[in-house]
């Protein structure tokens, strides 16, 4: 199977393996990431994920060689949206789906057209030296669809987003990082690494408060200023009345000094 779930302690490691196509994907695959994605979310016991291409390689893209076998009215059936405001799978898998727990993507290799939209996807981005970034499908006149217009600009600005866009050209792993698009950047093949030490050190703070401010974080993009801070409060003062203020007493008693937890 070219998707695996590892997992260790509350962090879920989702595997996409299938490095001789530089991690393609075909919709096979897309359907069963999209399954694991949404097993995570339902697993009370899963509070991060790491999303990471095995092989050397996160993603490159849609498999252009199924895509030319398909009927344009076909694809369009398959991947419309439904008339309900439930998720459904996108083409590249789960890039719909709006997940109650944070994702973070470790990149190695190319994440380049559909692979670059999945790791927007994710919450956090960790890139080796070599890995890159773009919008490679731009050669091929094939569009963004599974969230590249939406998330790039919100992550790097319009005028950078227009640019990567509209040129299609390749984003080493410096510039990501310059530039907003990843936040950090190791040494090749350590990655996942560095994504599951990150996942494990969220997955060991308290996670209701932590996902309140993730959402909060998330739902400010459709609100004006002032909506949105109306929904930050909205959204956290429960979870001060519930664990705020016990946080605040563990600290008062000597808890969490000089940074130790």
């Amino acid at each position: 199977m070219t998707i695996r779930i590892e997992k260790s302690g509350f962090v879920w490691t989702i595997i996409h393996s299938r490095p001789e196509a530089r991690g393609a994907m075909d919709p096979e695959q897309a359907n069963v990431l999209y399954e694991a994605f949404l097993a995570f979310n339902a697993d009370d016991n899963a509070y991060v994920a790491v999303f990471w291409g095995e092989g050397g390689a996160f993603c490159s893209g849609w498999d252009l060689k199924y895509a030319a076998s398909l009927d344009a009215n076909d694809f369009v059936a398959d991947y419309e949206y439904p008339d309900t405001n439930s998720y459904s799978i996108a083409p590249m898998g789960p890039s719909r789906l709006a997940l109650d727990k944070p994702v973070i993507a470790a990149i190695a290799g190319p994440a380049v057209a559909g692979g670059m939209e999945l790791a927007l996807f994710a919450d956090m981005r960790v890139m080796e030296t070599s890995a890159y970034m773009g919008v490679f499908s731009r050669r091929w006149g094939i569009p963004l669809i599974d969230g590249g217009t939406v998330r790039l600009p919100r992550l790097v600005g319009e005028g950078r987003a227009m640019d990567i866009i509209l040129t299609g050209r390749k984003l080493d792993a410096e510039e990501c990082l310059r530039i907003g698009l990843c936040e950090y950047v190791v040494d090749n093949g350590k990655s996942r690494q560095k994504a599951e030490e990150l996942a494990h050190k969220i997955a060991s703070f308290p996670q209701s408060c932590l996902r309140t401010d993730r959402k909060s974080v998330l739902d400010q993009h459709s609100l004006d200023f002032n909506d949105a801070l109306r929904r930050e409060w909205e959204n956290g003062k429960d979870e001060m009345a519930k664990d705020g203020i016990d946080g605040a007493s563990r600290f008062a008693k000597g808890a969490g000094r000089h940074g130790k937890f």
